[in-house]
């Protein structure tokens, strides 16, 4: 069994913030081993929201540590979310889903 759609939010405003959060990612992982419901660490994704601060954090599952990898976009419940909070990819793909479908359709 795995921890499935767990999310975590956090402002940051300073790197105190960041180093807060690395505590938390940290007491999530010794929670997930005392329930023995385990995070799937390749599946962990970081995403910033609008800033810049350049922070790493990684999450520590069976003694190791595994980087978590950050990404510009992630999908959701059906939706494409962006670190710029743009809707651009998210109309992108259903236009693609749209033409698609009219290929389909007139063939």
């Amino acid at each position: 069994m795995f921890a499935d759609d767990t999310k975590i939010w956090i402002q940051l405003s300073c790197p105190e913030d960041a180093a807060n959060f690395q505590e938390d990612l940290d007491m999530l992982s010794s929670w997930s081993a005392k329930w023995l419901l385990k995070f799937n660490p390749l599946k962990c994704k970081l995403m910033h929201l609008c800033h810049n601060m350049d922070t790493k954090y990684h999450i520590t599952q069976d003694g190791q540590k595994w980087n978590i990898e950050p990404v510009q976009q992630e999908k959701d419940l059906g939706v494409l979310i962006s670190c710029y909070l743009s809707m651009f990819y998210q109309c992108m793909e259903a236009a693609s889903k749209t033409s698609r479908v009219l290929g389909m359709v007139r063939r």
